[in-house]
């Protein structure tokens, strides 16, 4: 098993690929794993569904056609929903759970293609469209709206090349997923200053597919040649890379149409070879409408490139230092924080524990001078206001913790590779549900450290407070992505499987933990609380609530901006996104700055003597999810290139609240629990009277 995933190593490093792959990170964990089982010579296998399939000369390959998606606007379309050409029958393929939830839908198309044979100029249909739906082509045009298909698993894409300016000689080869509905041809400028875009349609597709010989597949020891380093599949070819150009193409042809000769139409603007004779661009005229005639080629080339290195392209960076600055900024700030919490910890708690567990003194004035944290032991543990909610509170972030972990460490070892689509989310969605139990058993213990006696009332506020919150977020934007007759809705039929799985597997679970949290004894706190609160002297300014709570998450958050911004750009901007190494390191780090600033704002209000400290930590770990919101307004406006679509905004600031609301519980959770056993290991640690 630990032999899994036939990959290639690549001049950027090891990328994941439909086969097992291994991101940064993920390795190091893997080798661990591999050193400590000690296998030997152990099979590889593939992940469900994305194993190599071979292909016969002449064999069909199936194109399937996706969604219509934007970097200028949120909504998605499905691809019939623009009129281009149809097949007899519109087949909708199978999707799993994280394909439905992102609206992800495929269908068969009219496009015919063969293993190795190539065909020019094949005619799909020619189409009248009226004013209207020229109008609506246009608009799709204008916001830069791209058409996604794949073959074989792969998606379609557009090679882009450019240069940098300080390297003018070195050619850099970008894939763009997709292709442009249409493009603009120019601008007319009017005596009166106005201007007028004109628009052409992209109606010629040249698909081009590459193969490769399928006599054994390498896996990532190829080097060594050794026997076992293949599997021998079933004579054909492998299809390793899926490109296409689009052309704007105004056909013509000589007397009337024949409306039975497609797919070998006799155009004359078509010449041998894939080239064209003289021709005009095919212009989108919304005025009068009028005649389109969709056409494509398919061109197969034999490629050196291995099945389980195709992905490689799609996954390529320009340039991956950024990601190494994202972790060493990272570290820099951990390292930052976590000398200031040694120096708490070796130099000034040291001496506040000598001085506290010294013999009391004679004076009794020198009593009544003692001051720090020492004189709120009585108060330090009282339980704070809504004991409740704050229970709830911590157990979900406990819950999204563990999700959180989860999820990652799967990605790093490759299970939730691109080519395995829909994964990352639908994995989520079941890591979240099963990590029920461990949210009712720590809203149980922390319940009961608080002397809850409503024990039904705190597991179902554990339950359905966290989840019902965001369903009722994602069910009004589906119902308002559903008005607009967008393909990203979420089936009816979906979110009924969801809702199923939410009561049927999380909140059973949930009971089951809090069963188990209530059925062991109290956590012990080493300090009796006073029956009479003590009054809590006025404090700095800078120790107030809202100064902590925005100390408390800048930290946190200039350790992973840099690494968010790939994360937004990918989710906003349809790209993949695969550097789960690099983010689960982020992520930790991440989680040890957080847990350090709180514990060090923590003490900082204990010596203050101020006892309330219990909302105020989780407060101060949770404050990073407002940065994160305030970041992803930010990169909304500035990637913003047209004018801001109010569906759009509503779309993009919902699904980024329920992120932001997610991290904050998680991160709340985080410095809360910090804060907890710091509390409770200085207090255990000096004498009280």
């Amino acid at each position: 098993i630990l032999m899994a995933g036939r990959t290639a190593p690549t001049r950027r490093g090891m990328r994941p690929t439909e086969a097992l792959r291994f991101s940064p990170g993920g390795k190091a964990a893997l080798v661990a794993v591999a050193l400590a089982l000690c296998l030997h010579g152990a099979a590889a296998f593939y992940l469900p569904g994305v194993a190599p399939r071979t292909f016969k000369d002449g064999q069909p390959v199936n194109i399937k056609v996706q969604t219509l998606v934007s970097s200028e606007s949120q909504l998605q379309f499905d691809y019939y929903q623009l009129p281009f050409c149809q097949p007899p029958k519109i087949v909708d393929l199978p999707e799993n759970l994280g394909e439905a939830l992102a609206g992800e839908k495929a269908h068969t198309s009219p496009f015919r293609a063969h293993m190795k044979e190539n065909v020019y100029c094949q005619t799909l249909c020619r189409k009248e469209y009226t004013p209207a739906q020229m109008e609506e082509f246009q608009d799709f045009a204008i916001l830069e709206y791209r058409v996604n298909m794949r073959l074989d698993n792969l998606p379609v894409a557009e090679i882009q090349s450019f240069y940098y300016d300080d390297r003018p000689d070195e050619t850099v080869k970008l894939y763009n997923l997709g292709f442009s509905v249409g493009t603009k041809l120019h601008e007319e400028v009017h005596t009166d200053e106005a201007v007028t875009e004109h628009y052409v349609l992209n109606n010629h597709l040249r698909f081009k597919i590459l193969w490769h010989a399928a006599s054994h597949v390498h896996t990532r020891f190829d080097d060594h040649q050794s026997p076992d380093s293949h599997f021998d599949l079933p004579k054909g070819s492998l299809i390793v890379g899926f490109q296409v150009q689009p052309f704007s193409v105004k056909h013509t042809y000589n007397g009337k149409w024949n409306t039975t000769c497609a797919p070998n139409c006799p155009l004359t603007t078509c010449a041998p070879q894939g080239q064209f004779n003289e021709h005009k661009a095919q212009r989108i005229d919304t005025p009068k409408g009028g005649e389109v005639i969709w056409t494509y080629d398919v061109v197969w080339e034999e490629s050196d490139v291995m099945w389980a290195s195709r992905w490689d392209v799609y996954l390529s960076m320009t340039n991956d230092n950024i990601h190494w600055f994202s972790i060493i900024n990272s570290i820099v700030i951990l390292v930052f924080l976590s000398g200031i919490v040694g120096m708490i910890f070796s130099r000034i708690l040291r001496n506040d524990l000598q001085k506290y567990n010294a013999d009391a003194p004679e004076d009794p004035q020198a009593l009544r001078e003692e001051t720090g944290w020492k004189l709120v032991h009585g108060d330090i543990f009282r339980s704070p206001p809504m004991a409740q909610l704050l229970s709830v509170y911590v157990a979900t972030g406990m819950q999204l913790l563990l999700m959180s972990i989860l999820t990652l460490i799967l990605a790093a070892l490759g299970f939730f590779s691109p080519a395995h689509r829909g994964s990352l989310l639908g994995g989520t969605v079941v890591f979240f549900l099963l990590s029920g139990a461990a949210s009712g058993f720590v809203a149980a213990r922390f319940s009961k450290l608080f002397a809850e006696e409503n024990k039904i009332k705190v597991t179902f506020l554990t339950a359905f407070v966290f989840p019902g919150a965001c369903a009722a977020i994602f069910f009004a934007l589906n119902l308002l992505i559903w008005t607009h007759q967008s393909s990203g809705a979420v089936p009816i039929g979906t979110l009924l499987a969801v809702m199923v799985m939410w009561f049927c597997i999380s909140v059973p679970l949930t009971f089951l933990g809090a069963y188990l949290g209530y059925r062991q004894p109290v956590m012990e706190v080493p300090c009796r609380t006073n029956q009479i609160p003590r009054e809590v002297p006025p404090q700095a300014w800078y120790l107030s609530e809202v100064p902590a709570m925005l100390i408390g998450g800048l930290l946190p958050f200039g350790a992973v901006f840099v690494e968010l911004f790939f994360i937004l750009s990918s989710i906003w901007q349809h790209r993949f996104y695969y550097m789960f190494g690099f983010l689960m390191v982020v992520f930790l780090v991440f989680l040890l700055t957080c847990a350090e600033i709180c514990v060090v704002l923590c003490y900082l209000q204990i010596c203050s003597e101020d006892y309330r400290w219990w909302w105020r930590s989780f407060l101060t770990g949770a404050s990073s999810g407002l940065y994160l919101l305030a970041y992803g307004g930010y990169h909304y406006l500035a990637r913003t290139h047209h004018a801001i679509d109010v569906i759009s905004s509503v779309i993009y600031f919902g699904y980024l609240a329920i992120v932001c609301y997610s991290v904050s519980v998680c991160t709340g959770a985080v410095g809360f629990l910090a804060c907890y056993f710091f509390v409770r290991f200085i207090y255990a640690s000096v004498k009280i009277d």
